[in-house]
């Protein structure tokens, strides 16, 4: 069971997302909070496998409720939610430990699919988050250096569809590969950039170059 914890301002969003959740196999719905003011006292309560965490609230933003959360509990998987595509969020939750960003969707799959991926330790980029990603890095914030990082023929292949946004099973399907042998490159690939989840092993592609 995939324990999971939610923070989320609008009413209707929270309470729909918390009954749907609720009631999906697989995952053991904790609680659903209309701030982050106390996000850390209440994940170290209730130790959450993820938390879908909402970008803007009042009182304390999602970031920095984040920020706190993956100091003290690098394990818990924080996927970021939110209506605006804005670069510099965007930017600031992936360097900032985010396992996922997801655009608010009506759809509720929606959700418990990057709950799915992000849980397993992949990530959740929608598309269009995944090709503002990759155009910030190539327009703004790509360094000037190269790093060399040993990767196989096959990790680069893997990174380069997490660089694309593409959950495990589409990666697996693309490279025809099993799903665990998708899930043990990964590991490789986090272990040489020294990163804990995919967003983190996108950026530094793009920063190092690697892709």
């Amino acid at each position: 069971m995939i324990r999971v914890l939610l923070f989320e301002d609008n009413k209707n969003l929270r309470e729909s997302l918390a009954m749907y959740l609720s009631a999906t196999d697989g995952i053991w719905f904790i609680d659903a909070y209309p701030n982050a003011k106390e996000a850390w006292p209440i994940v170290k309560k209730h130790k959450p496998d993820v938390v879908l965490m909402d970008i803007q609230m009042p009182q304390r933003s999602g970031i920095d409720a984040m920020v706190e959360i993956r100091k003290n509990a690098p394990d818990v998987k924080v996927l970021i939610q939110t209506v605006f595509e804005d670069d510099d969020k965007i930017f600031q939750a992936i360097c900032s430990g985010a396992s996922g960003y997801i655009i608010k969707n009506p759809n509720p799959e929606v959700y418990v699919k990057a709950i799915r991926e992000v849980n397993t330790g992949g990530s959740h980029l929608s598309p269009s988050i995944a090709r503002r990603v990759l155009e910030m890095f190539q327009h703004q914030f790509v360094k000037s250096e190269l790093t060399f990082v040993e990767l196989t023929q096959r990790e680069q292949q893997v990174l380069r569809h997490m660089v694309k946004g593409m959950s495990y099973k589409m990666i697996a399907d693309a490279c025809n590969i099993s799903f665990s042998t998708v899930a043990t490159h990964v590991n490789h690939i986090y272990e040489k950039l020294h990163v804990n989840s995919a967003p983190e092993a996108v950026v530094k592609a793009l920063e190092w170059h690697l892709v």
